[in-house]
């Protein structure tokens, strides 16, 4: 196996720690990043530490965060001084390795193999020591021989710590954490593992792996790789973009979405921006999958194959309306909804057509959503919209968010 130094750098509190970059008075108050309450987007997307200290979690409701700590700061989100920040230390990363691969905004990870900078150990401290006199944030960093122990080291000890996991001591230091720790065990699999009875990493490891094959399938047998310690996933070059494997849009209505019409404005919008999507990135979608969340915040997926592949909206919606009628018994209003395409294909591919398809009808579809597109481009979405969303529009179709940092779904890079 070959043998690497990885780092996982993990930028502290990172969006909380911009907003204190620009409000140093903040540091001394319980402070948070919220989306927005009236738009219903309201769940903590950062806290800082006092906030911390106090109970707030991510991702839970304003509110609940509110009723634990009375006295809490909510701030809204500058995404757009995120994104530079996180730009900015990308950049500072391309100067010890071209071997950087980002994790989300706050989150990256180095090849440092072989480096005449200094020792793994002595370029994750200077890395923050950097982001720490250049920038004005902090950030902790894991330094191990792969991916997965690397992203826990980064994780052990906060804010502004560095954590070494050695092939020598992954077992004293990782095997005691919990299962949920490891790299993509969600909610889900961790609910798996605790039927398992598996509680930690090292009870995972111990496991036989035909036993974990049988129940997890090839996920549970990738995690048992990653608790033994021999995942060996390269870091991808800085330079290199995935395919993509969906795309998505998702939104959360300013207000219950109360009937079946309300619904169906809401899946003609976020159709009309997933095809629009579809034809920029020159793709054809196989599948369609909607997300449906209700007033009581139960949710689910349900997805179909398309009866032929295609980047038309109004396919699109047509079979995204279909999945909800069979699926949705109207026991509560909706509160958010998401439709995705996946199984994509090049445009220039061979795609097989139905016996019902019209020729000339899709030509002239075609000459349709290419004139939208232009509009859209040049105008804004907005700009032109279907009979079906004009009305309640303003008030019901709140635009899908590709972040979506309410849970809904985003373009997959």
């Amino acid at each position: 196996m070959e043998s690497r130094d990885i780092l996982h750098v993990d930028q502290n509190c990172f969006f909380a720690s911009v907003e204190m970059r620009s409000h140093p008075e903040w540091r001394n108050i319980p402070m948070a990043v919220g989306g927005d309450s009236k738009q219903r987007h309201g769940i903590i997307l950062a806290k800082n530490p006092l906030a911390q200290k106090a109970g707030v979690k991510t991702a839970e409701a304003i509110w609940q965060a509110k009723q634990k700590c009375p006295d809490l700061l909510v701030v809204p989100a500058h995404f757009d001084q995120y994104v530079y920040y996180s730009d900015r230390i990308r950049e500072m990363f391309l100067q010890y390795t071209d071997k950087v691969e980002p994790f989300g905004l706050d989150e990256c990870w180095l090849d440092v193999t072989g480096s005449s900078m200094g020792t793994p150990r002595q370029i994750a401290d200077e890395i923050r020591d950097r982001v720490k006199n250049e920038l004005g944030l902090s950030c902790s960093v894991g330094v191990s021989f792969n991916k997965s122990f690397a992203k826990l080291g980064s994780d052990y000890k906060k804010p502004d710590a560095t954590t070494e996991i050695t092939r020598e001591n992954f077992k004293t230091i990782v095997w005691p954490l919990p299962v949920s720790d490891l790299l993509y065990v969600g909610r889900a699999t961790s609910s798996a593992f605790t039927k398992m009875n598996v509680k930690t990493i090292g009870d995972l490891a111990a496991l036989n792996p035909d036993f974990v094959i049988s129940v997890l399938g090839k996920n549970g047998y990738a995690l048992w790789i990653s608790a033994n310690g021999l995942e060996n996933d390269p870091v991808s070059p800085a330079s290199y973009e995935r395919p993509l494997k969906s795309v998505g849009n998702s939104t959360t209505t300013p207000r219950d979405m109360e009937n079946r019409s309300d619904v169906w404005k809401v899946v003609c919008t976020l159709s009309a921006q997933v095809a629009s999507r579809l034809r920029k990135h020159h793709f054809y979608a196989g599948t369609v999958t909607i997300w449906v969340r209700d007033t009581n915040l139960q949710s689910y997926e349900k997805q179909r194959a398309l009866p032929a592949e295609t980047n038309d909206e109004k396919e699109i919606a047509k079979l995204a309306m279909e999945l909800f009628d069979e699926s949705y018994d109207w026991h509560a209003p909706l509160r958010s909804f998401g439709v995705r395409t996946t199984h994509l294909t090049d445009e220039d591919d061979y795609h097989q057509m139905t016996l019902f398809e019209n020729v000339e009808k899709i030509q002239k579809d075609d000459k349709v959503n290419q004139a939208l597109d232009g509009l859209r481009s040049r105008y804004g979405y907005n700009i032109v919209m279907r009979g079906t969303q004009l009305e309640g529009y303003g008030d019901l179709c709140a635009e899908g968010r590709e972040d979506a940092p309410h849970g809904g779904f985003r373009e997959d890079l």
